[in-house]
């Protein structure tokens, strides 16, 4: 199976090890023009508190694109690879999946 990304973000490793944290979003998401389920524009109007906390249950419960890596694919690449690849925010990308048949299991 082959699937399309697009590089969401490039993060540096949070203990400073030699490897970069990819994050990709699916390339059909960008198309289709998918937002967050949660609107911060709604938290200002007090008129519409239910709004804000149905959101806010949403955000919690299902990360709502809001908090970093709720939504998409993460890839963890070591500085050799992550240069090789000479990556950057906005690039198409694809990953291939394939099942070892011969696993014995």
């Amino acid at each position: 199976m082959r699937k399309e990304f697009v590089v969401k973000r490039i993060d540096s490793s949070p203990d400073g090890a030699p490897y970069v944290i990819v994050l990709l979003t699916s390339s059909k998401d960008l198309k289709e023009g998918n937002k967050p389920q949660f609107d911060p524009s709604k938290m200002m109007d007090p008129t519409k508190m239910g709004d804000m906390v149905k959101d806010l249950n949403k955000m919690l419960s299902g990360m709502g694109g809001m908090m970093p890596g709720g939504s998409g694919t993460s890839l963890k690449l070591d500085m050799h690879e992550y240069r090789k690849m000479n990556l950057s925010v906005g690039d198409k990308v694809y990953l291939e999946l394939t099942k070892d048949e011969n696993t014995g299991v």
